[in-house]
């Protein structure tokens, strides 16, 4: 994608994405000139933000919300798709609060090993989806500038996704044996997919609310909301960057 790509208008706009309300509240809350488009299940919300023309939409948890989600997105016009929230941290280094940039997807809970496919490997499929450079790179640009504001880390790495909350250190210890996965989370891999398959830029910016340990239940209730705040901010100042 090169950097005159990287221009959104009303008629092509970024698409933001988040899986819960406390993802995408804030974001809401800051745009400008909202008008809301009720398609089948979900709302969603054509605005500026930022000076930048979006798509602002809540996905639901899942991967096949996102999927369904992202595919819509697209017949709506979307440009590129941002995915913003909250996940689990397995990279030992990270904490709750610390951000991940995704530089690549992969779906964690895909099991064809029988048929003789890699662990995660969508048949007919490449085993990991790897995110687009140039908007990566803002996202990582926004998130090491809010990184040395607040001292935080952030870890660039493999978003790994599946349908269950990972709860446990030894499925945390597989993930990062198995995918060298930075952080579990629900959504992202669905979206990097359906993208892919339309030739659509996507990056995904994620905050660690747990540590995806058997504390994990304790941990994503406490610091979601602080968590998603700094996603939040991640993708408005990526907005700002772009805009400028």
């Amino acid at each position: 994608m090169s950097e005159r790509a990287l221009r959104f208008d009303e008629r092509r706009p970024l698409a933001v994405i988040g899986a819960m309300p406390e993802e995408t509240g804030p974001l809401l809350a800051a745009a400008v000139g909202a008008v809301e488009e009720r398609v089948g299940p979900f709302a969603l919300h054509r605005a500026r933000l930022d000076g930048v023309p979006v798509l602002l939409v809540t996905c639901g948890i899942g991967k096949v919300q996102a999927a369904a989600l992202t595919q819509t997105l697209l017949a709506h016009g979307a440009a590129a798709v941002l995915f913003t929230g909250v996940a689990g941290g397995v990279d030992p280094s990270l904490r709750v609060g610390d951000l991940v940039v995704a530089d690549r997807a992969v779906q964690h809970d895909v099991d064809v090993t029988a048929l003789g496919y890699a662990r995660g490997e969508v048949p007919g499929h490449p085993l990991t989806w790897p995110a687009d450079a140039d908007l990566t790179a803002r996202v990582r640009e926004a998130a090491e500038a809010l990184a040395g504001a607040e001292g935080l880390r952030v870890v660039v790495g493999t978003v790994a996704s599946g349908d269950r909350f990972v709860a446990d250190p030894v499925d945390v210890a597989r993930l990062r044996a198995t995918f060298g996965a930075a952080c579990a989370e629900m959504e992202g891999a669905a979206v990097a997919q359906v993208c892919a398959a339309w030739g659509v830029p996507w990056a995904i910016v994620r905050s660690v609310s747990d540590t995806a340990d058997h504390d994990a239940h304790v941990d994503f209730r406490a610091f979601t909301e602080v968590a998603a705040g700094r996603a939040v901010a991640v993708v408005r100042r990526t907005l700002v960057g772009l805009a400028g």
